[in-house]
């Protein structure tokens, strides 16, 4: 059984149906992450392999930025995938029209709607930047483009102004509206009651865009499904901007756990967050949830001898469920019964009085501050001068 967590807690609350879809935007926001480049190729690769993944939505780009980047978006577009493919766009004709190049399903026509934006970086009332964002979102329609309006900083906005504004962009037939909390200010309480109030404005679907400069992203994401929002972004090992955006990892995982989704393939994940490592160049942190080097590992000698017994005491789930490996850890804190099945393994039958032996040579090397490896156990086996080796690895 791949998901063996209890969630004994989570049948005594009432944990609500979701209708959602998964955008992610690791194509365009993950490679506004300083210092992240992604080749034409390694673009298409990653595409794929969302596709595989069951991700409804790929944001493959921001075409109007380059020709290079319209050459990718465009190349994206003729995969032939089964997620839908957007693009990023100004509130200006021209980027559309990039966009409509590339022969994009879905377009995001954006503007800033802050106060704070509209002085200091567009330099405009707010009356105009609605006047573009409309005429825009309009241009974008009778192009037969799927649009969603997404409103920069609209947690920074007055909300007033924002309600109105979503309002005449239904009226314009935008078919979503985008909640960008640019800053990450907001938190679940606030991200719920925000997403409840524009569901009661507009009949439109509600997305969720979250950056994660508090650390909430996840949970302000969950927070803005469980109030109504459909579509939720995402990008893979949560890169981006800053502090990045919603780990699409961690937002699968917490679906399926919690609310019973279950339409998305997780094997996929693990590999997925490697490849995003690679051609990203940003390394994922040892203890990050779901595809971090720490996520399956155990050393503890108490936890050790509970996981090989029952793998379910200490883990919510099971590594194979993401398409990761568990792995034992030769350290300071490792146990008689943990050496006993690693050296089980490496081929070596061990009576528990070299065990003990054993134990104490680990615990003495390992005061260096890092694991053994299996070549430094072996070595350490040898001086034991033991004679039950039986020809193993």
């Amino acid at each position: 059984m791949l998901d063996y967590s209890e969630n004994q807690f989570l049948k005594l609350a009432s944990t609500p149906d979701l209708d959602i879809e998964i955008c992610d935007v690791t194509l365009r926001d993950g490679e506004q992450m300083p210092g992240v480049v992604f080749r034409p190729e390694e673009k298409l690769e990653i595409a794929r392999r969302l596709d595989e993944a069951g991700v409804d939505i790929i944001e493959a780009g921001f075409p109007v930025v380059s020709k290079a980047e319209r050459a990718a978006v465009k190349e994206v577009c003729a995969l032939g995938l089964n997620a839908k493919i957007s693009a990023l766009s100004r509130s200006t004709p021209k980027d559309v029209d990039a966009a409509l190049d590339c022969g994009v399903d879905m377009i995001s026509v954006f503007i800033a709607t802050s106060e704070l934006h509209l002085r200091h970086k567009l330099h405009m009332t707010c009356a105009e930047a609605i006047r573009c964002a409309l005429d825009t979102v309009e241009y974008a329609k009778d192009h037969g483009l799927v649009v969603r309006f997404s409103a920069e900083d609209a947690t920074r906005t007055d909300f007033q102004i924002l309600k109105r504004l979503y309002r005449k962009a239904e009226e314009y037939r935008a078919d979503y509206v985008s909640v960008a909390d640019t800053v990450g200010i907001l938190n679940p309480r606030t991200t719920s009651y925000m997403i409840s109030e524009i569901k009661k404005t507009v009949d439109i679907p509600i997305c969720m865009h979250c950056h994660d400069d508090l650390g909430m992203a996840l949970s302000n994401t969950l927070a803005g499904a469980e109030a109504g929002a459909k579509q939720l972004h995402t990008t893979v090992n949560g890169i981006g901007e800053r502090s990045g955006n919603t780990p699409l990892e961690e937002l699968l995982v917490a679906l399926r756990l919690h609310y019973g989704i279950d339409r998305y393939n997780l094997k996929e994940l693990n590999s997925i967050s490697r490849l995003v490592e690679g051609f990203s160049g940003v390394p994922i942190a040892r203890n990050k949830a779901v595809v971090g080097a720490n996520a399956f590992a155990h050393e503890s000698g108490i936890h050790v001898a509970a996981v090989l017994e029952e793998p379910r005491t200490y883990e919510l789930y099971s590594p194979e469920m993401v398409g990761a490996d568990r792995r034992i850890v030769i350290g300071k804190h490792t146990g008689a019964k943990a050496l006993k099945y690693i050296t089980k393994k490496m081929g070596y039958d061990l009576e528990k009085k070299d065990i003990c032996l054993l134990a104490e040579k680990v615990k003495t090397a390992s005061e260096f501050k890092r694991p053994i490896t299996c070549d430094e156990l072996r070595k350490l086996i040898l001086d034991l001068n033991v004679e039950f080796y039986y020809g193993g690895p």
